[in-house]
């Protein structure tokens, strides 16, 4: 029987991982045996520490596609976020809480789309709506994602319907959330081990708005100082990375989830499209109160843009 692959976005963060495990649980309770969870590239510490509580094994990677090759997508639809060869696989199902965009198919498909604050509480929906029960191993999953996407409810991509999951999975899995999301949060910040070049590739994603290309890399501190006292170092990766991915424009985000504020490091030859919005001090402006990069940073640069 022909494999369906269910694979995040790339540089994967908790929420696309646990969601691809989620819908092959999902689909194997819906009798759909061939479908399998990949993985579009390394495990960050944050998912790792969900991974080492569960005690099971990450999505085995996958760094392309086959033409024909059926797939199945969770939290993104982005073609530039997803994988090499996206365009001529058959994507049979999507499932996300972003922005639609360049994305097309030649066949028709199953597309969810809600603007939840994590893909993992549509995915809780749709295992109610089948009838079935969730165990404590499948709560952990989708807690970890609602957690990760939302900093523990407080980003502004929070929506009630994250809240109620969240309530009702802590109530399954038996588990104190605040403490264990400190713990997995935390975990997600320890950048020590990380090269520069590391750093603004751990959660980058590729963007394009008329014909502007641009990439957004974001990682979370509890000391955005920390993180930018090799600012110099940081900025020759950055231009490389612009260099070679031809980009117009690359915005690194540093995100204080302690005081929920972020600091960005901002280069490319169309930087302007930020300083008309924000005054820019040697590369860098504080943002007060910015945390969600889809709800709050790629807009902001689309306005930039417009």
């Amino acid at each position: 029987m022909e494999k369906i692959f269910i694979f995040g976005h790339k540089n994967p963060d908790t929420d696309s991982i646990c969601s691809s495990l989620i819908r092959e649980i999902l689909d194997k309770k819906n009798g759909y045996t061939n479908t399998e969870a990949r993985r579009l590239g390394k495990v960050n510490k944050e998912t790792q520490y969900v991974l080492d509580y569960l005690q099971i094994e990450a999505p085995e990677l996958l760094e392309k596609v086959e033409e024909g090759q059926k797939v199945i997508l969770v939290d993104h639809n982005e073609f530039t976020q997803s994988v090499e060869g996206i365009e001529k696989a058959e994507i049979l199902s999507v499932v996300d809480h972003h922005r639609i965009a360049n994305f097309q198919t030649s066949s028709p498909l199953y597309y969810t789309a809600k603007p939840y604050g994590c893909t993992a509480t549509i995915l809780y929906e749709e295992f109610k709506q089948f009838g079935h029960e969730i165990d404590k191993k499948e709560a952990v999953l989708m807690i970890s994602a609602i957690i990760s996407d939302t900093l523990l409810l407080k980003s502004p991509t929070t929506t009630k319907k994250d809240e109620q999951a969240l309530k009702e999975l802590s109530e399954i899995a038996k588990i104190d959330v605040n403490t264990y999301g400190i713990e997995m949060l935390k975990a997600g910040t320890d950048l020590s081990e990380f090269s520069e070049e590391e750093l603004i590739n751990l959660d980058a994603k590729k963007f394009e708005k008329d014909n502007i290309k641009y990439k957004i890399a974001q990682v979370n501190t509890v000391s955005i100082d920390d993180v930018l006292k090799n600012q110099v170092k940081l900025e020759e990766e950055i231009n490389k990375k612009i260099k070679e991915e031809g980009l117009d424009l690359f915005v690194f985000v540093i995100t204080d989830i302690l005081n929920n504020n972020s600091e960005i490091l901002v280069l490319g030859n169309r930087s302007d499209i930020i300083s008309k919005q924000v005054e820019l001090k040697n590369n860098r402006a504080f943002l007060e109160g910015v945390v969600s990069r889809k709800k709050q940073i790629v807009p902001f640069v689309e306005k930039g843009i417009q």
